[in-house]
């Protein structure tokens, strides 16, 4: 790596840090990309070489956040234990404790997945297929071990189960609601779900 792209990189490096604290700090709307340039130290035409717009920015800053906590999974999941319902509850737990250090900027995560931008740059959180795998993949053991119905729509159970994840986050922005409040709202909504896709008998 040369020393223009050490640079770039140190720039890149500065700009995601600083973006990630004003989001949480001050709000995703609230935050400008003159700000994010002042707090990172570097010209705003610096930060609109690295990145195409302040959407981009927040992608990235979650990309990595989100990095992080997927590579904990990794280690953890294969460990979870009890019914399909109980695993699925605690994946969002760990989320939800996870991302309620930083909520403000999970909210604007979320606000993204309803911009009508299409930006190839832009994955908001409805477009997290990392999650998606997930619960699909432990819906599926669910089916193999016999306590998920084996005609159970999988993708839709996915879909629903995030839109209930992603909603319980409006208690933290209302409310100030903290991990275990919302983590208890999931495990009411994931055990009506959980109804609906037991065995028939």
């Amino acid at each position: 790596m040369g020393v223009r792209d050490e640079q770039k990189q140190a720039t890149r490096e500065r700009v995601l840090e600083a973006a990630r604290d004003l989001f949480n700090e001050t709000g995703y709307e609230e935050t400008t990309i003159r700000a994010i340039a002042e707090r990172a130290g570097v010209s705003v035409g610096s930060v609109f070489t690295t990145f195409a717009s302040k959407a981009e920015v927040l992608s990235h800053v979650m990309e990595r956040r989100l990095g992080d906590l997927y590579a904990e999974f990794d280690r953890v999941l294969p460990f979870l234990r009890g019914s399909t319902a109980d695993r699925l509850c605690s994946i969002f737990a760990i989320h939800y404790e996870f991302e309620t250090k930083r909520v403000r900027l999970f909210l604007a995560h979320i606000a993204a997945s309803y911009s009508p931008s299409n930006d190839p740059g832009v994955t908001p959180y409805g477009r997290n297929e990392r999650l998606s795998d997930m619960l699909e993949q432990v819906l599926r053991d669910g089916v193999a071990r016999g306590d998920v119905r084996g005609d159970l729509d999988l993708p839709l159970t996915v879909e629903v189960l995030k839109a209930c994840y992603a909603s319980n986050y409006r208690m933290a922005a209302a409310r100030g609601a903290d991990a275990a409040e919302m983590s208890t709202a999931m495990d009411r909504q994931v055990a009506l779900i959980a109804a609906g896709w037991a065995p028939r008998s």
